[in-house]
């Protein structure tokens, strides 16, 4: 399966609980676009996450950017906001914390209107199965797909074993 080499997702929003309830599908729904599908809760939860705190610390009806990214190897999600205050750590299990435990890196990092907030979780292109027919047994039958249109897989006959 190739997969392109860059895909990206931008949303600007002010921030408020249904927006961050939205986003949070929006999100999902490109995952799994982008067969990501056993990325969705914890990468829409860290997501969910950066915008809570965003709502909390910069405060509600600001301006955020949300930005996904996906190289075909790694995800990353990033929130920018006009803020300029820096995120701490905090002991408790919320905010960046559970960002850290969902994530496989993160980080923050000042821009010149404000900051973004990042994290990243290793997302290799799923495999697809079934790429290949599926090697016969020793003297048995195999199936083939039958032609277009046709009413489905086929038997190929081949030598067949006898039991003695």
């Amino acid at each position: 399966m190739t997969v392109p080499l860059d895909r990206h997702y931008l949303v600007e929003l002010q921030v408020s609980a249904e927006r961050i309830s939205q986003l949070r599908r929006i999100v999902a729904a490109h995952l799994r676009h982008w067969s990501l599908e056993l990325h969705v809760r914890p990468v829409c939860r860290a997501a969910e996450e950066l915008l809570t705190n965003v709502q909390r610390h910069v405060g509600e009806g600001n301006r955020c950017v949300l930005e996904l990214r996906w190289t075909g190897r790694h995800l990353t999600v990033s929130v920018a906001d006009d803020d300029s205050r820096m995120p701490r750590l905090l002991d408790g299990g919320g905010g960046l914390s559970r960002v850290m435990a969902l994530s496989d890196s993160w980080g923050t990092c000042r821009t010149t209107e404000g900051k973004v907030v990042w994290f990243t979780r290793y997302a290799e292109s799923p495999c697809t199965t079934g790429l290949l027919p599926p090697a016969p047994l020793p003297g048995g039958r195999t199936f083939v797909e039958g032609p277009p249109g046709g009413s489905g897989p086929v038997a190929e006959s081949g030598p067949v074993a006898e039991l003695v």
